[in-house]
């Protein structure tokens, strides 16, 4: 399996069976641009246009129009299964930025987890649905999502074999933007390892301790 990050929240997972998008955002409210990207799935964490630009995707030649996920439960689109499990986008369950969907996927024997806008700690019936997962995605930047300390708390929950931050800012972000830079959250984590263009994932090679992985823009 295939992963590049296309900057904020949103990745491209490409499997044998087929591709998976994640949180598309609107260019104008990021403030910078999103790649051209086709996909079978778009999954949409929660109805921010920061997050909910599923127009921004187009299909394949497998499937005309992407599949939209953007309610939890369980799904199965082309040999890629999909479970949504709901958490929330503050920690006062929802009454400030309302829900989150926080993501599972199972793609080529790898399960990947995206934890979009998370903004508090799993507690244990989140962390069983949940599950065993081998590559996640955290937000790091805040300021209305995980950030420092609070997201690696989270991702010592999870204990992925390969941990990828996302939803930070880079010198290409505008000036007024509220999510932190990437270096605030490596800083906290002790190590800053060297940005990788792509990421390529096999089931019998996953690293056993955790793999701080960060990836270029595309």
């Amino acid at each position: 399996m295939q992963i590049t990050y296309h900057g904020h929240s949103c990745f491209k997972l490409k499997g044998e069976m087929g591709s998976v998008v994640t949180d598309p955002f609107d260019d104008k409210t990021v403030g910078i641009p999103l790649s051209r990207l086709n996909a079978e799935i778009v999954t949409i964490s929660h109805d921010h246009d920061d997050h909910n630009a599923k127009d921004k995707v187009k299909g394949t030649s497998k499937r005309e129009n992407p599949f939209i996920v953007d309610f939890g439960g369980e799904y199965e689109v082309g040999g890629i299964s999909v479970f949504g499990t709901k958490t929330f986008h503050d920690q006062v369950n929802g009454a400030e930025k309302g829900p989150n969907i926080v993501f599972k996927f199972l793609i080529d024997g790898i399960s990947i987890c995206h934890l979009g806008d998370l903004a508090h700690q799993l507690d244990e019936k989140q962390l069983d649905a949940i599950g065993m997962i081998d590559v996640l995605f955290l937000p790091v930047g805040g300021p209305f999502s995980l950030m420092n300390d609070e997201a690696i708390k989270v991702a010592n929950a999870i204990s992925p074999s390969i941990l990828i931050p996302m939803h930070y800012s880079d010198s290409s972000y505008p000036n007024d933007t509220k999510v932190k830079p990437l270096e605030q959250f490596l800083q906290s984590f002790g190590m800053s390892p060297e940005p990788e263009d792509k990421l390529i994932v096999e089931k019998d090679r996953l690293p056993e301790e955790m793999q701080l992985v960060v990836l270029r823009r595309s």
